[in-house]
């Protein structure tokens, strides 16, 4: 379990245990909590230690035995913040990357719209199996998670299948810089950079790229991918980051628009690329 996802249960469970104390009726012992809803003494503790989530549930009937309903909407927050918005790698990969790329799928399945900016490598949704495969074991080498690259790999290949049904619309925003990381051998970043050049055209693929020598009205910060603009998703070193309020979203769609004024599209796009292509030696 993530570091960051722990401390934020075991401040939950602080949260907890202050109510308890500080009720209106009168300080109240955990044991008596346990008795007035009928739970085993040991799922206080445990909740109030940080060593179980709470449900939603468990979160409103706490708040109305403390006699505190109104603290409801501050409790289900924190959940919502530790539960959803950090997702640690760790967790997410104990199993291996398929799992994960699994889960994306649903997630991308049930999307009309995609918007995304990488700076750092060729996004998912139009990698070759090949660049995927030698971006996987990367992350696996580091993260010392199961090796289950071709699962992963088969996985990710399936979600691309999305970008063939009418009315699904992938904007991918790509600074230039993502097209010269060799993150793998050069045969191999050959052929995703002819992937990306059949891209430009397609009907549900809008493809910018912003060239390393035009000029940013912001910079080239993290990657980030929006779907359906009722969530952001992150990916950092240890976590991905969930964010779906509404402020935030907003924030990330005008990063995005920001970014794109700088970027070149159709026949520009394919003479970068190609550009690039030209100077790989294989």
């Amino acid at each position: 379990m993530s570091t960051d996802y722990q401390r934020a249960r075991e401040e939950l469970g602080r949260r907890l245990r202050k109510l308890r104390v500080e009720s209106p009726g009168g300080r109240l012992t955990g044991t008596e909590v346990a008795q007035r809803l009928g739970w085993p003494q040991s799922k206080v503790s445990k909740l109030e230690n940080g060593k179980q989530t709470p449900t939603d549930d468990d979160l409103k009937a706490w708040a109305e035995t403390v006699g505190q309903p109104t603290v409801l909407p501050e409790l289900r927050a924190r959940l919502k913040g530790f539960e959803s918005h950090i997702r640690s790698w760790r967790r997410q990969l104990a199993a291996g990357h398929g799992p994960v790329q699994e889960a994306w799928n649903t997630l991308v399945r049930e999307s009309r719209t995609l918007v995304m900016w990488e700076n750092s490598t060729v996004c998912g949704m139009v990698q070759t199996a090949d660049y995927a495969r030698h971006v996987f074991e990367r992350y696996t080498d580091l993260r010392r998670s199961p090796r289950d690259t071709e699962e992963a790999v088969r996985a990710r290949m399936r979600r691309q299948e999305w970008l063939y049904q009418p009315g699904k619309q992938l904007k991918l925003l790509m600074w230039e810089g993502v097209l010269w990381a060799q993150v793998c051998p050069p045969d191999v970043l050959v052929a995703q950079l002819d992937r990306l050049l059949g891209l430009v055209g397609m009907d549900t693929v809008r493809l910018g790229i912003i060239p390393l020598d035009r000029a940013l009205r912001l910079p080239p910060a993290n990657s980030f991918c929006m779907l359906d603009e009722r969530v952001v998703v992150l990916e950092d070193w240890h976590a991905e980051l969930w964010l779906d309020d509404a402020e935030t979203i907003a924030l990330y769609r005008r990063v995005w628009d920001t970014l794109a004024e700088s970027a070149v599209y159709g026949v520009e796009a394919q003479q970068v690329i190609a550009r690039v292509r030209r100077s790989i030696k294989v």
